[in-house]
């Protein structure tokens, strides 16, 4: 099933990640240089939230779990540090003039 929705790009500045709900879904949208990524709101180490809200993103394009530091590449989902080995899913974007449409696919 593919679900999409759209958000507004002025709602995450650069550099930082911000968390949102589609569905059932929890996902990241991410703005790297005002490029924009979305991979899943759930560590692959121990399933909790990589963004409460609002987070910022490392110098390296990376996400860090506030738990247990592990770190997830933004545009690939492919773990970078440990604890976290397995990756994350990423989710299609589009950017259509003002809005990101997000395409998830479960």
């Amino acid at each position: 099933m593919v679900t999409s929705t759209k958000i507004k790009k002025s709602e995450i500045q650069p550099g930082l990640a911000k968390s949102y709900v589609v569905g059932d879904i929890k996902i990241v949208i991410c703005n790297i240089g005002n490029e924009y990524y979305a991979i899943e709101d759930i560590c692959s180490h121990d399933d909790g939230e990589l963004v409460l809200g609002e987070s910022k993103l490392t110098e390296t394009c990376q996400i860090e779990c506030p738990r247990h530091g592990a770190r997830f590449d933004v545009k690939t989902g492919e773990a970078k540090r440990m604890p976290a080995i397995a990756p994350i899913r990423t989710h299609n974007v589009r950017v259509l003039n003002d809005e990101l449409e997000i395409e998830i696919t479960e």
